[in-house]
């Protein structure tokens, strides 16, 4: 996402000063230089935090809540002792904070938090962005779907499809040990036949959101960042397809999902639980998707990939 949003910024005129462990204008690890940078800012927005598509081993996932809550937490310290906060701060979350939902869409207004490892990550995220008193700068937290774009997941989906495997993923039963159910890493059985929810949001329109909440003052606290319009697994498979002109790829079950993840240091949860978001409060303060159907996101995508893999060559 962010190496989406600099460029983008950059090119509206807009000075960037990025802060990484490595690569970056300034270190996690440099408070003083943090809180320079962020004195003065109009607008900070925090992305910092180890990618879940992980195995959830205790390693991985006490550095999945360092990650977040420690970079979080500077920004917050940084904010409060500035002269001039800025009047914005934009952090991520996550849509994955809300139940598996099969039932009904989840908005910021009725969404039910779900339980589990990601959820407390989620939960413990936000609580690290809203701890502090900052009467000067308006705080949003961005609960962002899967998001499409030249990168991310669809990169592998793609890979799968185009070697006949780009079927829907089934859920089915599973035997969770004791372990991973104390952590709260192993998925319970839920959709059948590859009807999970798969809510999504194309990156421009993360882009344009910022854009759009810097704007709006009336935004704050949680927003879900989430097409308005969600699909299921077996339709976002078929639309994959479609994209790439593979006309069939086999259902893959949960016991080959589950041997799959294992060998791809990954989590099954990332494509079996069901998540159905609206952004509720981006749609009554007029938001306008560009890309609002699953369809045009998917080829834009596929074309801004190929596009830069292209350039590359």
């Amino acid at each position: 996402m962010g190496q989406y949003l600099i460029p983008r910024l950059r090119a509206a005129g807009r000075e960037v000063i990025t802060i990484s462990r490595t690569g970056a204008d300034i270190a996690w690890e440099d408070q003083r230089a943090i809180d320079r940078a962020v004195d003065g800012s109009s607008l900070v927005i925090g992305l910092a935090g180890k990618s879940v598509n992980c195995r959830y081993t205790a390693a991985n996932r006490a550095a999945i809540f360092r990650s977040r809550l420690d970079t979080t937490s500077s920004l917050s310290a940084a904010i409060a002792a500035a002269s001039a906060p800025p009047p914005l701060w934009i952090n991520s979350s996550t849509a994955t904070i809300y139940r598996h939902a099969e039932d009904r869409p989840m908005t910021e207004s009725s969404g039910e938090i779900g339980k589990g490892f990601s959820v407390e990550v989620a939960k413990a995220w936000e609580r690290a962005l809203f701890a502090d008193e900052l009467p000067h700068t308006r705080r949003v937290a961005l609960r962002s779907a899967i998001v499409l774009g030249d990168g991310g997941v669809l990169g592998p989906l793609r890979s799968m499809a185009r070697l006949g495997l780009g079927g829907a993923q089934h859920d089915g039963p599973w035997p969770i040990s004791r372990a991973r159910r104390s952590a709260g890493t192993g998925h319970e059985f839920g959709a059948r036949r590859g009807r999970q929810r798969f809510s999504w949001v194309h990156i421009e329109d993360i882009a344009r959101i910022i854009d759009f909440i810097e704007a709006t003052p009336s935004l704050d606290g949680a927003v879900n960042a989430a097409s308005p319009n969600p699909s299921d697994n077996a339709e976002f498979m078929s639309i994959v397809r479609q994209a790439l002109g593979v006309g069939f790829g086999p259902a893959m079950p949960r016991w080959m999902l589950e041997i799959g993840a294992i060998g791809i240091r990954t989590e099954t949860e990332l494509i079996l639980k069901s998540r159905w978001v609206i952004p509720e409060k981006l749609a009554l303060a007029g938001f306008e998707f560009a890309y609002p159907k699953l369809e045009d996101a998917v080829r834009d995508s596929f074309e801004r990939a190929d596009a830069l893999s292209g350039a590359a060559v």
